[in-house]
């Protein structure tokens, strides 16, 4: 298969210094590329800032914010097979954008956030016969009701969700969430482990869709 993911987080900038983000360490997304490389498929990987190096023999692609990302799934999605999205996307971005760097005056600073670009909304919508592997990190309470009705907005085939202990972590603990609501698999361990399980799900389920 040809198989675009997206991993890392996005970046949204109050000036040219300072920026809105998360703690996302991109090692999910680097794990499932390189998974998915290991198995024979091509990839296209779609990066947000981390310090991890690329997997080798894929095509990568470096992104700082939100409407990078989607502008180069855009690009990208037409010619593969599926995406997993693992990117931690920024969901809200400061309305204005100040050149140079904002110095201190002594009052406080009012921010007003507008949200980001729905980049796995936007997939799901042209997906046609590719398939989507999304990813919903999820606090315990309600997590399983709020995965599966992202499953359902973003017009998923799967979704994956896991926990904020995700975020950072060389580990993880996953739930597979189908469309029927149900989790119908669960995988914990490292994150090297859990992709090529994961790998292995597309490939069974999906690879013929």
């Amino acid at each position: 298969m040809r198989i675009l993911i997206t991993a890392g987080p996005t970046r949204e900038y109050l000036d040219d210094v300072r920026y809105l983000s998360n703690a996302s360490s991109g090692r999910m997304g680097y794990a499932l590329a390189e998974a998915a490389i290991a198995r024979g498929h091509q990839v296209i990987l779609v990066t947000g800032p981390v310090g991890l190096t690329p997997p080798r023999n894929c095509q990568v692609h470096h992104v700082e914010t939100t409407d990078e990302l989607l502008s180069a799934c855009r690009e990208a999605f037409p010619a593969c097979d599926g995406v997993i999205a693992t990117a931690a996307v920024c969901d809200y971005r400061p309305r204005e954008r100040f050149s140079g760097k904002l110095a201190k005056t002594g009052v406080s600073l009012e921010l007003e956030l507008v949200e980001t670009a729905d980049v796995l909304a936007e997939l799901g919508q042209t997906k046609a016969h590719r398939w989507i592997m999304g990813f919903a990190l999820e606090s315990a309470e309600f997590a399983h009701q709020n995965a599966f009705r992202k499953l359902k907005e973003k017009n998923c085939d799967i979704i994956v969700l896991n926990g904020p202990t995700a975020i950072g972590s060389s580990t993880n603990d996953v739930e597979l969430i189908a469309p029927s609501g149900n989790a119908i698999a669960q995988y914990s361990g490292s994150k090297t482990d859990i992709a090529a399980r994961l790998i292995e799900w597309l490939e069974a389920h999906l690879s013929r869709q």
